[in-house]
């Protein structure tokens, strides 16, 4: 399951709205891959000769991204009665009808359509019908369109493959990306050379099942073989970033990488979802809590000053305090420094829907303390560097991060994607503070 997006930190899904350009407003919600494939649209879009739109590229992780999505339809409309709305993304692709019987929508396209120029010229020719998704499980090719950077962000996001071919019983991504397709090696190679000629100092490799790259390819060849081609063939590449993985899945090339290579990123964010080993089984995870324990432990042997982040539910069904409480012991257990916490939802058509529900209260007081296990966790991440140098990525204003995903204020403001050598002074709440020492790159 991929991580939604806030600035690359895990957060609460929430909406991305990239600049207007030529009347075209495009409104990401959710994961890493949609904000790829926002930047794919908005070329798209440019070259159709697209005026006076709003697409809304929506998430469908949880029920509260759904209706965030559906909130911001409605306002949007309100903001620009005149425009036409497109709505499109996973929760589009799952259940066309919710939107298609909403009056402020105008179009609804799948998320195969969404990465094809033909959709978009057929919008500006008044063609095409008002719904156009077809079936996600049919789609066998992965969009091999390269984008030039990613508006108003300090990093880039290549996607090196989409849809999973696991059927985990809480998720519905499956049915809105479509089973595991990857990008050909030598296209994510371009993709990245490409991207660093046009200024950028970080990479981020993203998709729906990262780790499971390669095996529909010939020969069926694994991540950490791709990560040491782009590394190698793209000398100039300062930092490459891996987004959200399972952690069942990393090869012993990948942990090679990881290991020897500097400028791999020194974090990882693991699909964990829950600590106790029968929550595990029910959600028909492929790792028991001793294998996130032994992973991450073996990681900071081979590479000292890593940190991990990881996806975690709250009240999974049938979930009871004890199973609870092995959650909350895992985050201490496996060292998390950031945790991305998910109160349980129920999505319609999931096995984990029929079972036996734990009380909402219940799961928000659960979430909660997740969620202030996970700020006690941060906070000693970050007081942990205080006194030391690090290089920073510049995001926004006087905002950099780490290569190990530690936020700062850098005193002094530098351009977004500029890196930054500075040396942390302190910790104001959940951000380092920092005095710059140079610009680097």
């Amino acid at each position: 399951m991929t991580t939604p997006v806030e600035n690359l930190s895990p957060a609460t899904p929430g909406a991305d709205t990239a600049p207007r350009e030529d009347g075209v407003e495009i409104v990401t919600f959710g994961c890493r891959l949609n904000s790829w494939e926002s930047e794919v649209m908005r070329d798209h879009a440019r070259a159709a000769g697209m005026t006076d739109t709003v697409i809304v590229n929506t998430c469908a992780v949880t029920s509260n991204a759904v209706r965030q999505a559906r909130q911001s339809i409605r306002k949007l409309k309100r903001e620009r009665p005149d425009a036409t709305l497109i709505v499109t993304g996973c929760a589009a692709q799952i259940d066309p009808a919710q939107f298609g019987r909403m009056a402020e929508v105008d179009r609804i396209i799948g998320n195969a359509e969404k990465l094809r120029p033909e959709t978009f010229k057929a919008q500006v020719s008044g063609a095409g019908d008002r719904v156009s998704v077809e079936d996600i499980m049919s789609v066998r090719e992965v969009a091999d369109h390269l984008v030039d950077g990613l508006e108003g962000r300090a990093r880039a996001f290549v996607q090196v493959q989409t849809g999973c071919d696991h059927r985990c019983t809480f998720c519905v991504i499956p049915y809105g990306r479509g089973n595991a397709r990857s990008a050909p090696a030598g296209d994510v190679v371009e993709q990245v050379r490409r991207l660093v000629e046009t200024g950028h100092n970080e990479i981020v490799l993203t998709g729906v099942d990262v780790t499971s790259w390669g095996q529909d390819l010939p020969g069926a060849p694994k991540l950490g073989r791709l990560v040491r081609a782009i590394l190698k063939q793209v000398p100039d590449l300062q930092r490459l970033r891996l987004s959200s993985i399972d952690a069942i899945e990393i090869d012993d090339d990948l942990f090679r990488v990881i290991a020897e290579d500097e400028r791999l990123c020194p974090y990882l964010h693991l699909s964990l979802q829950a600590g106790d080993n029968m929550i595990l089984k029910r959600m028909k995870r492929r790792h028991m809590r001793e294998d996130a324990i032994a992973l991450t432990r073996r990681l900071r042997a081979v590479r000292p000053g890593i940190a991990f982040g990881a996806d975690l539910i709250a009240g999974f069904p049938t979930e009871t305090e004890d199973m609870f409480e092995n959650s909350l012991r895992l985050v201490d257990e496996c060292d998390l420094a950031y945790l991305h916490v998910f109160p349980y939802s129920p999505r319609p058509g999931t096995p984990a829907a029929r079972m036996p529900q734990v009380d909402g209260l219940a799961i928000k007081d659960r979430a909660a303390r997740l969620r202030a296990k996970g700020e006690e966790a941060l906070g000693r991440h970050l007081q942990a560097m205080v006194g030391r140098e690090f290089d920073f990525v510049m995001e926004r204003g006087q905002q950099g991060r780490a290569a190990n995903f530690a936020p700062a204020r850098i005193e002094t403001p530098a351009r977004p994607g500029a890196l930054v050598r500075a040396r942390v002074t302190g910790v104001a709440g959940d951000t380092l503070t920092a005095d710059p020492l140079g610009v680097s790159a």
